[in-house]
């Protein structure tokens, strides 16, 4: 019987081939900023553990490869990705030499190269399963729960990420608390100016095309360039308006950073906000004029309840683009995560860019999957409450 090939499997298969045989599984270095010594998954692993990756990693790739039933898909890709998950800790241990505090091991490409197949086998296999948006969430937190589980068991302690980790836990942890505080806060602000302009550009067809397109062309400035612009403005009235520069306003910090990100995040609301009220059914305003309902009654009772789930995909958007912009504000002396990032790339410590890097990207993932299933769940209930 000619076997049958799964065409993301192929992919996947082709990735790990090259991941497992081409690349190195760790690094080592003799201190944090001097070049790496490659290591492959048996030069990296004790003599034992080695040949038992590479096994779980070849059948798990001849599982992607051929159409295989979704269980034996979803366990292959679960199987593969928790041993790579503890065996680079193991790797670290072992690759580490004894009583040196200054050498560094880190995965290297082909650790991420596997990493990144059997994540993209594991969302196939989940997205064909279609589930609902509770079980979306609760496959969130049991990953999150076994990523913590391994940092709470020192599994990781021995790989270079944690070590600087360990020497910066408390400015981690500050500057991670201005990330999602200049991510939020400036999306809030979005959302209490951006609802009532999309809600005036809906009602207002004139104004609707120059302020779209007004924020069409901040969205086209560089993020850098706006932080740049808005030094001297914000410098200007922290210098010249009683009490700004008491506020923390000023040309360089928090504030540009906050506007920023601000003016960036309006156009997803307000055009989202535009496009989910331009949607509502012209029966449902008609049934709603009928009942005698006025203009207010009308938008709050009918059109923004109806438009709401588009208006949540465009603050989904926002938060998720906010969470990676913030990552820039560090240029600027904004704090955020991007500290660590700007601070390894001077330095050339990879370790420490991913220090800041890894963050970003898990809190924009998983805002991602958050809002997909709420935008989904609120969908479904409108469709059954208008059915």
């Amino acid at each position: 019987m000619t076997p049958r090939f799964d065409k993301l499997g192929v992919v996947v298969a082709a990735i790990v081939a090259c991941a497992t045989f081409f690349a190195s599984f760790a690094t080592f270095r003799a201190n944090r900023i001097v070049p790496g010594e490659a290591r492959s998954i048996l030069d990296a692993l004790p003599a034992a553990v080695g040949p038992l990756l590479l096994a779980i990693v070849v059948l798990a790739a001849i599982v992607a490869l051929l159409k295989t039933p979704l269980v034996l898909r979803l366990a292959a890709s679960v199987v593969a990705l928790a041993a790579l998950a503890i065996l680079i800790g193991v790797a670290g241990t072992f690759l580490a030499p004894a009583g040196n505090t200054f050498a560094r091991i880190s995965p290297a490409s082909g650790f991420w190269l596997l990493i990144f197949a059997f994540t993209l086998l594991l969302a196939d296999v989940l997205t064909r399963l279609n589930l609902s948006p509770p079980a979306r969430i609760g496959v969130l937190v049991l990953a999150a729960l076994a990523i913590g589980s391994l940092l709470i068991s020192g599994q990781w302690d021995s790989l270079s990420i944690l070590k600087e980790y360990a020497n910066r836990a408390d400015s981690f942890w500050a500057e991670g608390s201005k990330h999602i505080t200049l991510a939020l806060g400036s999306l809030a602000a979005a959302v209490i100016v951006g609802l009532p302009l999309g809600i005036l550009c809906h009602r207002v067809e004139r104004l609707r095309a120059g302020v779209l397109n007004v924020l069409n062309i901040v969205q086209t400035i560089p993020s850098i360039a706006l932080f740049g612009l808005l030094i001297a403005p914000l410098g200007w009235v922290a210098a010249h308006v009683p009490g700004a520069a008491a506020l923390g306003i000023r040309g360089i910090g928090t504030a540009p950073a906050f506007v920023a990100l601000f003016l960036y995040s309006l156009l997803p609301v307000v055009a989202n906000t535009v496009v989910g009220l331009a949607g509502v059914p012209r029966a449902a305003n008609d049934a709603a004029r009928g009942m005698g309902m006025t203009d207010g009654q009308r938008l709050f009772g009918v059109e923004f309840p109806l438009a709401f789930p588009v208006i949540l995909t465009g603050i989904r958007i926002v938060l998720v683009q906010n969470i990676g912009l913030a990552t820039i504000a560090a240029l600027i002396g904004g704090g955020g995560f991007g500290v660590f990032v700007f601070q390894g790339v001077g330095q050339t410590a990879m370790d420490l860019v991913l220090l800041g890097a890894v963050p970003t990207v898990a809190l924009a993932f998983a805002a991602a999957i958050i809002l997909d299933a709420v935008i989904e769940m609120t969908a479904t209930r409108r469709r059954v409450e208008t059915a």
